[in-house]
Order: structure tokens, then C-alpha cells, then sequence
């Protein structure tokens, strides 16, 4: 029988700057399978855009460089097309087709990462993001890594300029790293962690929301170039490997 609840246990920092929320929530990540390492390490190592934050995409590519397995569900369709996947096309070389055609700095950098994630070994799914899908991920006791629009998720005003001051005519999306670790089945809510304080949802790291809420959040996550899940798990040893001491 199904649990009809389910908490993980995900220890999440407050992340110390306005744009390091992904790799708060990465080193929140790394901490729940065991590995010890410093905030810090992790933001360091973390590559970042220009204008600061970063895409989902490149901390799966540390913790694939860190010995972990990492798959990404897409729901950017600025990066990726449906029929990519439907057709079984070869991801790679479609994106470099694609570079060659397209000049949208974002999405250079964006394709730079995806390149460098599927060399890796990363995994790419394309598929409908809904309830069972997330309480499936839960259930095997995965945290959920998610980029989406903390303009929708917290209702606020868009902000504007360098300093992301709030204003509801200048003001444009913004994106953000959150971590979903748990779900209420007959509540429909999700728990969300995260890394961001204060919120309009109080001063702890974790609260529960709706989960249409949640959803919602991710796919207007494309207008950043978010709009994505990250699942992020110990690597498994493969035949042939060597045993460990």
C-alpha cells in the first residue's frame, strides 16, 4: 500500500547571497546521500551565469563530475523540442544544430551546459509532469531539485534592475532553486524546502504548499530557462567496476 504522506529528511541551509540558491540546495543534496563537503566548496565550484544565479543543468554537471548520477526532466522548450525526444533524435547534435542557427546568449550558455551534462553520462526525460510523477521520485527517496518562477510560486511583484527591487510595471520574472521533499496525498500539498528567507510563506526552511501551485511554478520556470526537475543520486557500480575496500 501507498504512503499516503512522505517526509525526507533534507537539511537545507539559508543560501548566503540573492543568486545562490541552486547550489544551497545542491550542497543540501550532496548532504542527504552522505557526502561531506562546505557550502562554500559548492558555490565555488558551482558555474555561474554573468548576471548571477545559475542554470539546473550545470550543478548536475558537478555532482556528475563528483561521482553521482544526475537526470534532468525538461520542460524548457526554448532549449529542447518535443520531437526530439519523440523521435529519438541524438540530443547533441541536435542542440549544436540548433547553436548554429539561434543567438540568444542564455541559450548558448544553456547548450553549453546540456553538452557538456550529456558527455558526462547525464540523463534527459521529457515527460508530463503530474502528481504521480513527483510522489514516484519521492517514494524512492529522492529529493527533487526544481528550477521555476518564484514570481508565480510566491505571488509577488516582478523585479527590476540590478539589485532585484520589486516593480510591478519595469519589473520582469524571476527564477529560483527550490527543493521538493515530501508530499500529503490527501492534502494535495507538496513540501518544499528552501533556501531563500524570508518568504511570503514564513521564516522556516520548509513548508507545505499545493502541489498545483508547485506545478504551475516549474512550467513558468521556462521564462527564466528553468523549468526543470534534477534528480541527483549516488552512483551505481557497474560489472567490471572494482570492488571497494
Amino acid at each position: 500500500m501507498l504512503p499516503a504522506s512522505l517526509r525526507l529528511n533534507v537539511d537545507l541551509l539559508p543560501q548566503p547571497t540573492e543568486t545562490t540558491c541552486g547550489p544551497t540546495c545542491l550542497h543540501a543534496v550532496y548532504r542527504y546521500w552522505g557526502e561531506d563537503i562546505s557550502l562554500d566548496a559548492v558555490i565555488r565550484r558551482t558555474r555561474a551565469l554573468i548576471h548571477g544565479g545559475t542554470f539546473a543543468v550545470f550543478l548536475a554537471c558537478d555532482a556528475l563530475a563528483n561521482g553521482f548520477e544526475a537526470t534532468i526532466y525538461t520542460y524548457n522548450l526554448t532549449v529542447f523540442d518535443p520531437t526530439w525526444f519523440r523521435n529519438k533524435e541524438d540530443i547533441a547534435e541536435r542542440l549544436q544544430a540548433q547553436r548554429e542557427v539561434k543567438d540568444n546568449p542564455r541559450l548558448l550558455h544553456a547548450t553549453e551546459g546540456y553538452l557538456d551534462f550529456l558527455r558526462l553520462g547525464g540523463r534527459l526525460r521529457f515527460t508530463d509532469l503530474s502528481p504521480p510523477m513527483l510522489r514516484g521520485l519521492l517514494r524512492r527517496r529522492h529529493p527533487i531539485i526544481t528550477g521555476l518562477s518564484s514570481t508565480f510560486l510566491y505571488r509577488t511583484a516582478r523585479e527590476f534592475g540590478p539589485n532585484d527591487i520589486p516593480d510591478d510595471v519595469r519589473g520582469t520574472p524571476s527564477g529560483h532553486f527550490v527543493i521538493i521533499a515530501g508530499y500529503d496525498r490527501p492534502a494535495r500539498r507538496l513540501l518544499v524546502a528552501d533556501p531563500y528567507g524570508p518568504h511570503p510563506y514564513g521564516g522556516m526552511r520548509e513548508y507545505w504548499i499545493r502541489m498545483d501551485r508547485v506545478i504551475a511554478s516549474i512550467l513558468l520556470g521556462i521564462v527564466t530557462h528553468d523549468a526543470n526537475l534534477l534528480v541527483i543520486s549516488p552512483r551505481k557500480p557497474k560489472p567490471g567496476d572494482p570492488e571497494l575496500p
